[in-house]
């Protein structure tokens, strides 16, 4: 009778829907670890660095489902969860919102715009900055990775690391790097 008990509350648990992620009035997702900014990029680099953390800018829309993948699948996966706790300061944009954002050479455009100019086509899409930018450039033009689209839990935690470890200053491919994760099973 007990493993029939153990069986049945194993079934339970699996059936059991993970928790959504709540949505704001925009219909994106709101985890606990977004920044509610202003929007001002050299604002938050400056405020990310002041607290130890790199800035990643997270482009998402209303209805994506792939954004909603990330949200309840992967973000939540207690590695990846850490690590952007830890070591991000997360913006969001809406990929077709209003709102003004002020890119690093100080253009001022609503997310749109903006979302456009960087050439951000898909959701989620994951932008990562340096601690510092050089003056007049673009967050895109200043990025040191863009994850567009959603990815894996592997894919996803490998890109943190390799960001937060910054991986792209010894000249290794950030695809060899997840390779070699794969292959020594890390």
């Amino acid at each position: 009778m007990k493993p029939l008990r153990t069986l049945a509350a194993a079934l339970m648990l699996a059936a059991t829907p993970v928790a959504a992620v709540e949505l704001g009035d925009d219909g994106l997702h709101k985890p606990d670890w977004l920044r509610e900014t202003f929007k001002d990029l050299r604002e938050d680099l400056a405020e990310a660095n002041a607290e130890g953390k790199r800035l990643m800018v997270i482009i998402e829309q209303r209805g994506c489902i792939y954004c909603t993948r990330m949200h309840e699948e992967v973000f939540p996966d207690p590695a990846i969860d850490r690590l952007i706790r830890d070591h991000y300061f997360v913006v969001q944009m809406n990929l077709f919102g209003d709102v003004e954002v002020t890119d690093f050479d100080g253009t001022v455009l609503p997310e749109k715009d903006m979302a456009a100019r960087w050439g951000a086509m898909f959701t989620p899409t994951l932008i990562f900055l340096p601690e510092e930018v050089p003056e007049g450039q673009t967050a895109a033009d200043s990025a040191v990775a863009m994850m567009p689209g959603a990815f894996g839990k592997g894919t996803t935690e490998a890109l943190l690391v390799w960001v937060r470890d910054h991986g792209y200053e010894s000249g290794e491919h950030f695809q060899k790097f997840l390779a070699s994760r794969v292959n020594s099973g890390g």
